[in-house]
């Protein structure tokens, strides 16, 4: 026995059923059967947006030209000793696989399943060796989600009860994209837009992203919130400049200016422009990284990400931190999979979800699901799935080995 198994006596054998296996695998997505005719290509495929790497100019800004890709998505199955199992899903390929199976899986197997708070706090102990953030923290999500799936089948509730029940009717979304027709004639009142340019483009950069942002507030009105997201392409000197000539646009926040090192400089750019809220955190794993940023009251908002920063367990930390300083947590891309959907049900700080709208005009949101199970925005609100667990309606048929592919 594990230490921290308790006694099977007078207990529900299910309560402490342990983990028989733990691995990465391929999930098999289901694709439209007669998916509708696009009225035009998304803004996905054309809009430049710059990233880090743009300090250089010999890489692309236009999507799909990045160095980087190639590293997709990975899923984690979690069985228990009665058959029952649990997905998550995590991301960035062989390496991330290669820690489930590898480091991860040897660890939990044969523990307690239910115990997630402790074999959440094992990964995070052994994987100081190797950087908490990064491949651990990624590997760590797809595991931390899958026990989460797995305990909601188990118990035959969904997550969201299990994190505490829902805090609201509703969760209110807001549309990513630069498709703004397309977002206002599905009914979201609140949207963010893409980022042109990198901080290495200097006054014609500004301008662009002057001018880009003006065009947007025009489209939607004076009145919705807009936000942009820079992606990291901003420095301190960059972004204060850019702050002062966006200020007549009324921006509800400035996402991810600088690269996630830059604490001091995100602390800055608050303090010098109080007009405008600071969110970031997709990039920043775990809740050191969220315990940073709230210590040195450099955000307004936070927005871990579920799949690249260490599951569920460790969002739900980073909003406690939040909660405590009087800081909203509004996940990365939390209305597009059951993962953040059921987050933002159950969190008291958590307004709104972001839904990334990155898919062509014209065609129903309904035909764009990839996690089937997973429900949609109608007219800008979306309710999770009621269905125990996250709810994914995926059969074993759908599931093969990681290295079968």
């Amino acid at each position: 026995m594990h230490p921290y198994d308790p006694p099977t006596t007078s207990y529900s054998r299910a309560t402490f059923l342990k983990i028989k296996s733990i691995k990465a695998v391929h999930v098999k997505l289901p694709q439209p059967s007669n998916p509708t005719a696009p009225r035009r290509d998304t803004w996905n495929k054309s809009s430049k947006r710059a990233m880090p790497i743009n300090m250089y100019s010999e890489f692309s800004g236009l999507p799909g030209s990045m160095p980087g890709g190639g590293l997709g998505a990975v899923w984690v199955q979690v069985t228990a000793e009665d058959g029952t199992w649990g997905l998550g899903q995590c991301a960035f390929g062989e390496p991330v696989a290669a820690f489930v199976n590898t480091v991860i899986a040897p660890m939990l197997e044969g523990r307690n399943c239910m115990a997630i708070e402790h074999l959440n706090d094992l990964v995070l102990r052994i994987s100081h060796r190797f950087g908490s953030s990064g491949t651990a923290s990624t590997a760590m999500g797809g595991v931390d989600l899958a026990l989460w799936d797995l305990k909601g089948k188990i118990i035959g509730q969904p997550v969201y009860a299990l994190l505490g029940g829902p805090v609201r009717d509703s969760i209110t979304c807001y549309a990513t994209g630069d498709d703004l027709d397309w977002a206002q004639e599905l009914g979201f009142t609140k949207f963010k837009i893409t980022n042109p340019s990198h901080y290495s483009e200097g006054d014609a950069g500004i301008k662009a992203v002057v001018a880009h942002v003006a065009q947007a507030r025009e489209k939607v009105g004076v009145e919705r919130d807009l936000m942009i997201n820079p992606v990291m392409s901003y420095n301190v000197e960059f972004a204060l400049r850019l702050l002062e000539e966006l200020r007549p646009y009324n921006l509800r926040w400035f996402e991810e200016p600088l690269v996630p090192t830059d604490t001091d400089g995100l602390a800055h750019l608050r303090r010098s422009a109080p007009w405008v809220a600071i969110a970031t955190g997709e990039d920043h794993h775990g809740r050191h990284a969220f315990l940073d940023l709230v210590e040195k009251r450099a955000v307004d908002i936070l927005q871990p990400d579920f799949t690249w920063g260490g599951g569920m367990t460790e969002a739900w930390k980073a909003h406690t931190i939040g909660e405590m300083a009087g800081m909203a947590t509004i996940p990365h891309g939390g209305a597009n999979n059951p993962f953040g959907q059921h987050f933002s049900m159950a969190a008291i700080e958590s307004p709104m979800a972001e839904y990334w709208l990155g898919t062509d005009p014209g065609v129903p949101l309904e035909e764009t699901v990839r996690i089937p199970g997973t429900a949609v925005p109608v007219n800008g609100q979306v309710k999770p799935s009621s269905e125990p667990g996250f709810g994914m309606q995926f059969e074993p048929s759908d599931i093969s080995d990681w290295g079968s592919n």
